[in-house]
């Protein structure tokens, strides 16, 4: 089955101490209440052919009376499908998602015929690392770049049409990856049409429309049924499914929030294959994200070592003074 990137690793949790949490603070994120629910998760709206992505977070922003809300990576108005919009205080969240990896169904039509195996054996040719310029009229500086292509398999061909499925690195133009086969193939070729289904852990399995945020809202508003609020709004750990993480003991908390970084002996457990560098998240005892960091130090050595700083922090989600600040033994 093909998978992105973070999919296929397998993690295991290394205790580094054993660690208790006070039942007074914090709290499990899927326990939030809904007021809390609604200002700091995320929805994965089924985009429309139409609209800006831009507009379907404004649309959400204007649903659930809030602030500000995020989308995370732009889809053209044409194209359908897996848009996670974070809302207010996870907008944030959207960068540690943007280079999650994607999935997308492209509907590519060729110009002229061509032998299936000769189709075949060219697209194979653009699994790995290619080179895209980007087109005229795009978000980024126009130079050429390099993206991965993790996975490209047909589905189904019919005459000219060719249906294929394609797992990518973030800002792959698919539009241009199909220009560039046609041109491989010597027959030209065009995006007919194009559904994302995968934007990091959000998938079209779990992807609901506008209208039914909207029912959803009602229903809670209305008639105190909080059962299908809960099942579109994902708690913001939903949206880091695929970062390794640090769990930190509960006077450790405060300090992050606070803008500290995590040094060593406020590590209870972690994820093994940390490597220097890697964006991680600390997460408290309960599941609470904390806070987004970059690693200093490699699993083993967080497991191993006795002090030093481990995690630089820079992006903090959860508010001051949840957690206390600090209990002697």
């Amino acid at each position: 089955m093909n998978k992105l990137p973070f999919e296929t690793i397998e993690r295991s949790i290394l205790t580094r101490k054993q660690c208790r949490t006070n039942r007074d603070y914090g709290l499990d994120p899927k326990k939030r209440p809904v007021e809390q629910l609604i200002k700091q998760g995320v929805v994965n709206i089924n985009k429309p052919a139409g609209p800006t992505s831009h507009i379907i977070a404004d649309h959400v922003k204007k649903i659930l009376n809030l602030k500000k809300a995020g989308h995370s990576g732009t889809l053209d108005p044409k194209v359908t499908g897996v848009l996670p919009i974070a809302l207010d205080r996870a907008t944030r969240v959207t960068q540690v998602l943007l280079p999650a990896g994607k999935e997308y169904v492209a509907l590519m039509h060729l110009h002229k015929p061509v032998e299936i195996k000769i189709l075949k054996k060219t697209l194979r040719e653009f699994i790995g690392k290619i080179e895209q310029l980007p087109p005229i009229r795009s978000a980024v500086k126009r130079r050429l770049r390099k993206r991965s292509i993790y996975y490209l398999e047909i589905l189904e061909v019919e005459e000219q049409d060719v249906l294929f499925r394609i797992g990518c690195q973030a800002g792959t133009y698919i539009r241009k990856l199909c220009h560039d086969i046609g041109k491989k193939l010597g027959t030209g070729a065009h995006m007919a049409q194009l559904i994302r289904t995968k934007a990091g852990p959000f998938t079209d399995k779990d992807m609901v429309y506008l209208q039914d945020l909207t029912d959803a809202l009602w229903y809670w508003k209305n008639k105190g049924n909080e059962k299908q609020i809960r099942k579109i709004i994902y708690p913001i750990e939903h949206a880091i499914g695929h970062l390794s993480k640090v769990w930190i003991n509960d006077f450790a908390v405060d300090t992050i929030c606070h803008g500290a970084d995590l040094k060593i002996p406020g590590i209870c457990k972690l994820h093994d294959n940390i490597k220097k560098n890697d964006i991680i998240a600390i997460m408290t005892l309960k599941d609470e994200l904390v806070a987004f960091g970059k690693a200093v130090l490699s699993s083993e050595e967080m497991f191993h070592d006795e002090r030093g700083v481990a995690v630089k922090s820079h992006k903090v989600f959860m508010e001051p003074n949840v957690y206390p600040k600090f209990e002697k033994d």
